[in-house]
């Protein structure tokens, strides 16, 4: 097939969905398809025929690095583009998409994850891989997410959502104890994220959290151990467990290797991990979340489990958790694409 693998664009995470569709560009050409990796912001300038950049995909392709440890500097990507319009989609983004037999959607965060893009692509008849524009744009919103737990019985931190200039930043407002964490309401990563466990600290967390988006989420802090688990086509995989060399798991030690430790299967009881498999299964369906998707989840020193949100688009870089979790139950990387393809092409 001719697959376009879409990346880039101007979240947060644009330095990490690049490396993602590195990774899975070059698993799709090992599988035979011409997959050309396009920059969903910057487009493709060149004066090429879409036949000539798929025959030659590796060529055209964009090219890019391991993730840095510091965020993107979106000013200087929007800096690069050459006709500084404000159309999210580049130079001849949709053009060469629709000529695609289906987009591997590799972004990460803000546009990409939020729906945006999935509602454009059904409007042009663009087939994409992972779910489409409504349950993406409910999973990425946090507040909505944890609404939605709820409803369905799905145990979740106690939280709250303030915008920006609502109750004076006063913390008593919150109706939560002290620690809490403070993170922007549609980000990722853990960018922008802060654990408080001070009212000096909470506002100077707010303040870091509104510098992404003009509302947050101020939740419970649940301290104990860290696990995700995948869901692919209605298939629940292993449980594994995240536990940072220092630190808590944030940007960082998301992306450098060697930063966290990752243990699949987890090292749990077994109630435990069906349990965390049950409420994966209930989250998608809870959320309409089709294909594939990861839920993050928090374990207190009393077995109790949380899940914290949903994750629509998860990494898929060479150390992401997703693929570590597919190789536990003898899938590999090459094979976990083509199961998300298969997926998206029987879902549309």
């Amino acid at each position: 097939m001719n697959i376009v693998v879409l990346a880039g664009g101007l979240s947060t995470e644009r330095d990490v969905s690049l490396v993602t569709g590195s990774t899975v560009s070059a698993a799709l050409r090992k599988n035979g398809h011409k997959a050309l990796l396009l920059d969903v912001f910057l487009g493709y300038e060149g004066n090429e025929t879409v036949e000539e950049l798929f025959a030659n995909d590796e060529k055209y392709s964009v090219h890019t690095d391991a993730v840095p440890q510091t965020e993107p500097d979106l000013e200087k990507v929007k800096a690069r583009r050459k006709d500084q319009t404000d159309c999210f989609f580049g130079s001849r983004v949709l053009e060469i998409c629709k000529a695609a037999d289906i987009v591997f959607m590799a972004l990460h965060g803000g546009i990409g994850e939020n729906g945006k893009i999935q509602a454009a692509f059904d409007l042009f008849g663009i087939r994409y891989t992972g779910s489409g524009y409504l349950e993406s744009a409910l999973a990425m919103d946090k507040g909505l997410t944890k609404t939605m737990f709820l409803t369905a019985g799905i145990p979740t931190p106690r939280g709250i959502t303030m915008r920006q200039g609502e109750y004076a930043k006063a913390f008593h407002y919150t109706g939560l104890d002290l620690p809490c964490v403070v993170k922007p309401c549609c980000g990722g990563s853990s960018i922008g994220v802060s654990i408080v466990h001070s009212i000096d600290e909470f506002d100077q967390a707010l303040e870091a959290a509104f510098q992404y988006e003009e509302e947050v989420i101020i939740e419970q802090y649940i301290e104990g151990r860290d696990f995700s688990v995948g869901i692919i086509d209605g298939m629940v995989l292993p449980v594994i467990e995240i536990k940072p060399v220092e630190g808590f798991y944030d940007y960082k030690n998301k992306y450098k290797a060697g930063n966290a430790v990752e243990t699949c299967p987890a090292d749990l009881k077994d109630n435990i991990t069906k349990e965390m498999q049950r409420y994966t299964k209930e989250a998608a369906g809870a959320l309409g979340l089709k294909s594939y998707a990861r839920m993050d989840f928090v374990m207190d020193d009393e077995e109790n489990v949380y899940c914290l949100e949903a994750n629509t688009l998860p990494g898929m870089t060479p150390i992401s958790l997703l693929p570590q979790e597919a190789q536990a139950v003898g899938i590999d990387f090459g094979q976990l694409c083509e199961k998300i393809l298969e997926s998206a092409l029987k879902k549309q």
